[in-house]
C-alpha cells in the first residue's frame, strides 16, 4: 500500500507518497491540504493508499532529502522514483534533470539537446513533475536566462535558486550516454532577473 504522509518542518510543509523503496511522489507547499493534494494526485489511477501521520523510516529519509534541497544542500540520493507508467522520453528527462548540480541551471532547450526532443515538451515535463525538488525542474529556465515558468511561482523559483548559489563563474558540461548537457551558474540567471543579492 502507498504510503502518503505530510509533515510541517520550519513552517514548510514537505510530503511523499512511497510504497517501499520506491518514491511515487514529493513536494513542498504552504499548508498540509495543499501538500496531501498534490501527494494524492500522483499516485496511479486504483493504486491502494493510506494518508499517514507518522511516517516510515524510508519516508523519512525521503523528507529528509527534499528539506535538503529546499534549503539549497545538496540532497542527492538515488531513489527509485514510481516512473515506470510515464513515457520513455519522460523519464529520460526527468533523469537529465536530476543531474544537474546544486549552483548550476541548465535551459530547456539544453536539456531536450542531451535527451532529444524540444524544449517546449520539456517545458511540459517540467511543468507537470511529480518529484520536486528532488528532481530539480527549478533549476530549469529559459535559453536567454530568464527564469521561464515554475509551477509553485516564479518568486519561490528565484527564492530556490538564491539559497543555491556558489559562486561559480565558468560553465560545464555533464557526461550522458555520448551526449553533454550544459550548465550554467545560478548567478547566470539571477542577475539577469535582478534578484543576485
Amino acid at each position: 500500500m502507498i504510503e502518503v504522509y505530510a509533515k510541517n518542518v520550519d513552517n514548510v510543509w514537505f510530503g511523499v507518497s512511497c510504497e517501499g523503496h520506491q518514491v511515487f511522489a514529493t513536494c513542498f507547499a504552504i499548508n498540509e491540504k495543499e501538500a496531501l493534494q498534490s501527494l494524492l494526485t500522483c499516485i496511479p489511477f486504483n493504486a491502494p493508499f493510506e494518508v499517514v501521520s507518522a511516517g516510515s523510516a524510508f519516508a523519512e529519509k525521503v523528507m529528509s532529502a527534499v528539506k535538503k534541497v529546499y534549503d539549497g544542500k545538496d540532497g542527492t540520493q538515488n531513489f527509485r522514483m514510481a516512473t515506470e507508467h510515464l513515457p520513455a522520453y519522460t523519464q529520460r528527462v526527468l533523469k537529465t534533470v536530476t543531474l544537474i548540480p546544486v549552483g548550476y541551471v541548465a535551459s530547456y532547450g539544453a536539456v531536450a539537446k542531451a535527451t532529444g526532443g524540444g524544449a517546449r515538451a520539456v517545458g511540459n515535463i517540467m511543468a507537470g513533475n511529480h518529484f520536486a525538488p528532488i528532481v530539480p525542474c527549478h533549476r530549469v529556465v529559459s535559453a536567454d536566462f530568464t527564469l521561464g515558468g515554475y509551477s509553485g511561482g516564479l518568486d519561490v523559483k528565484v527564492e530556490f535558486l538564491k539559497r543555491e548559489k556558489r559562486g561559480y563563474t565558468e560553465q560545464k558540461e555533464i557526461p550522458i550516454k555520448g551526449k553533454k548537457l550544459q550548465v550554467v551558474p545560478v548567478e547566470f540567471v539571477l542577475r539577469k532577473v535582478g534578484k543576485n543579492e
